[in-house]
C-alpha cells in the first residue's frame, strides 16, 4: 500500500539517497544534507502558516511504501517559482531580418533570457527509487500534487510549470551547455547545476549573455537540444501532456530542457475531480472498480492513495477499514477524488496559447 504525504524530519537519510540517485542530478532537489534539511524545515513550516495568496511556500511530500516501511519518493511544489529571486529560462522567439535593397527577408530563430515563468506555480524536485518507475506508484506521486492544489488553490498561482531535465549525450554531457554556458563559467554541466542548486542563482543573471542567442550559430548538437527532455523522463513529460499540460517556447537555461505550462481549471485532475462521502466497508466486500486517486482535506495531514473509485447508488465512495484508517477519515467525511487513468481526450497538443 502506497500513501503520499508531507515530508517529516525523520525522512532525511531517504531524501539523501533519493537526491543521489536522480537521473540526472536535479537542480531543485541537490544532494547536499543541509539544503535537504532546510527543505524539510521550510516545507513544514509553510504547511502549518495561513496562506491567502501564493508566495514563498514550498510544500515537499515523500512517497512511503507502507509494506516495506520506506520512503521511496519524493517531489515538491513550489508555490510562486520566483518568490525569491526571478526564475530564469530561455524564451524560444524569431526575429526578421529583412532588406529591401538586398531583397531579403530571413527568419532567424533565437533565445532570449526570460523570468516570466517566475509568476507561476512549478511542480518539482521529483525523484523515485528505480524499482517505483513507470508503475502507478510513480504516478500517484507526481499527480498527488495537483490533488493538494485543487483542495487549496488560494496558495497557488493560476498556472503551473514543470521544467523537465534536458538531453544528455551518451558520455552524460549537455550538448547545450557546452555550446553556451561553459563560454562564460568554463566549468561542466553537472558542476554548475550542483551549484545552483545549493547556492543563490542570482550568478545567472550576472554572468550568462543578456542579448538573444541566434541559433544558427550554436553547434548542430546544441540545436538538437533544445526543447528535448532527458530519455528517462520522456515517459513522465507524456504523462503530464495527457494530463493536460501544454509545451511552452521556455527551456532551461543550462541543458534546454522544456518547460511545460498548464491552467490549472484546464487540467484533467481538476476538471474530473469530485468530492463523495466515505462509507466505510471490509475489502472483500468492495466491488470491482476502476483506480483512482483519493485524497483527504487535512492541510497539515494530507494523505493521498490509490484505490478503487466504487461508488454506492447515492454517490457514496465506498473505502476499505485499511484505506480509510490511513487517509484518518470516518464514514460520512468528504474526500476528493480523481481518477487514475487519463483519457486521450484529455490531452492537448501544440503550445500553450500565451505563448503563439
Amino acid at each position: 500500500m502506497m500513501v503520499v504525504r508531507p515530508v517529516r524530519p525523520a525522512d532525511l537519510p531517504a531524501l539523501e539517497r533519493l537526491a543521489g540517485t536522480a537521473t540526472p542530478s536535479l537542480t531543485n532537489l541537490p544532494a547536499h544534507r543541509d539544503r535537504l534539511e532546510e527543505r524539510i524545515a521550510r516545507s513544514r513550516h509553510s504547511f502549518s502558516r495561513e496562506v491567502d495568496f501564493p508566495g514563498d511556500e514550498l510544500y515537499t511530500f515523500v512517497l512511503e511504501d507502507l509494506e516495506r516501511g520506506e520512503v521511496v519518493g519524493t517531489a515538491t511544489i513550489r508555490a510562486e517559482a520566483g518568490s525569491r529571486e526571478a526564475y530564469y529560462t530561455y524564451r524560444q522567439e524569431t526575429l526578421i531580418h529583412a532588406s529591401q535593397q538586398l531583397n531579403v527577408r530571413r527568419e532567424v530563430q533565437t533565445l532570449a533570457l526570460s523570468h516570466e515563468v517566475s509568476e507561476t506555480t512549478q511542480l518539482c524536485a521529483l525523484s523515485i527509487e528505480p524499482r517505483y518507475r513507470g508503475t502507478s506508484a510513480e504516478s500517484l506521486l507526481r499527480r498527488a500534487r495537483l490533488m493538494f492544489i485543487a483542495q487549496y488553490p488560494e496558495r497557488f498561482a493560476e498556472v503551473l510549470a514543470m521544467a523537465f531535465p534536458g538531453y544528455l549525450d551518451e558520455q552524460g554531457e549537455s550538448p547545450f551547455w557546452n555550446s553556451v554556458g561553459r563560454h562564460f563559467f568554463v566549468r561542466d554541466y553537472h558542476d554548475i547545476n550542483y551549484l545552483a542548486g545549493v547556492r543563490s542563482k542570482s550568478f545567472i543573471a550576472e554572468v550568462m549573455p543578456q542579448f538573444p542567442l541566434y541559433l544558427a550559430l550554436l553547434t548542430p548538437q546544441a540545436r538538437a537540444a533544445i526543447g528535448r527532455e532527458h530519455p528517462d523522463h520522456e515517459a513522465a513529460m507524456a504523462e503530464m501532456l495527457a494530463e493536460g499540460f501544454l509545451r511552452s517556447r521556455h527551456v532551461d537555461i543550462f541543458d534546454a530542457g522544456p518547460v511545460i505550462k498548464g491552467e490549472r481549471d484546464r487540467l484533467a485532475s481538476f476538471r474530473r475531480a469530485a468530492w463523495h462521502p466515505v462509507r466505510v466497508r471490509p475489502a472483500h466486500l468492495l466491488p470491482d472498480a476502476e483506480p483512482a486517486m483519493i485524497a483527504n482535506q487535512r492541510l497539515g495531514d494530507f494523505r493521498c492513495v490509490v484505490a478503487r473509485y466504487a461508488l454506492s447508488p447515492t454517490g457514496q465512495l465506498m473505502l476499505s477499514t485499511e484505506h480509510a484508517e490511513l487517509l484518518g477519515v470516518e464514514e460520512g467525511r468528504a474526500v476528493l477524488v480523481a481518477p487514475l487513468a487519463l483519457a486521450a481526450e484529455d490531452a492537448e497538443l501544440g503550445y500553450d496559447e500565451g505563448e503563439l
